[in-house]
């Protein structure tokens, strides 16, 4: 299905920054000549319009070359999924930063989470009490040894995104 351009808005808190550099121009060149030969993946907008999960550099490019179509595939699809899909069809690129890779990593564990809680508990105490025995775990005393396997995982991410938070400079990088 090809959209307008301008009906196409960026995904909430886009974690991959899109740059108009050497790369761009070559895509933007490519797209006049060939056009868009992958179509990206949107889905509704509640405020109208259409939202962009994966092709916001095929967004980019078109507007840069001049094209005011895009080929899209439209999906339903809940936030969780468009995060995960997002962040699939992002991380492979090759020149993604660290701090990029850090945040959208970050914001598919925390939609994965999110996708395997409980909906069944009625009462917001239980769930919230739930919550509070997930997390407090036992681990042997003087143990290195994570307690559940993505403990590793969770401390990089947070001391990572800690560190870009601390220091701006280097999301720049």
């Amino acid at each position: 299905m090809m959209l307008p351009v301008s009906e196409l808005h960026d995904f909430p808190g886009h974690p991959f920054q899109v740059r108009d550099d050497e790369e761009m121009e070559k895509l933007a060149e490519s797209i006049t000549q060939h056009g868009v030969l992958m179509p990206g993946l949107v889905r509704l907008r509640t405020a109208g319009g259409y939202e962009i999960v994966a092709g916001h550099r095929r967004k980019f490019a078109s507007m840069k070359a001049g094209i005011r179509e895009m080929p899209v595939i439209v999906r339903d699809m809940d936030d969780d999924t468009a995060v995960i899909l997002m962040v699939d069809s992002n991380v492979q690129r090759e020149n993604v930063l660290p701090s990029e890779k850090a945040r959208a990593y970050k914001m598919k564990l925390d939609a994965m989470k999110r996708q395997g809680e409980r909906t069944d508990l009625t009462s917001a105490g239980i769930r919230q009490k739930r919550r509070k025995q997930h997390r407090h775990f036992h681990r042997p005393s003087g143990s290195n040894v994570p307690a559940r396997r993505g403990d590793c995982l969770n401390r990089t991410l947070l001391r990572s995104c800690g560190r870009k938070r601390r220091r701006p400079e280097i999301q720049e990088k």
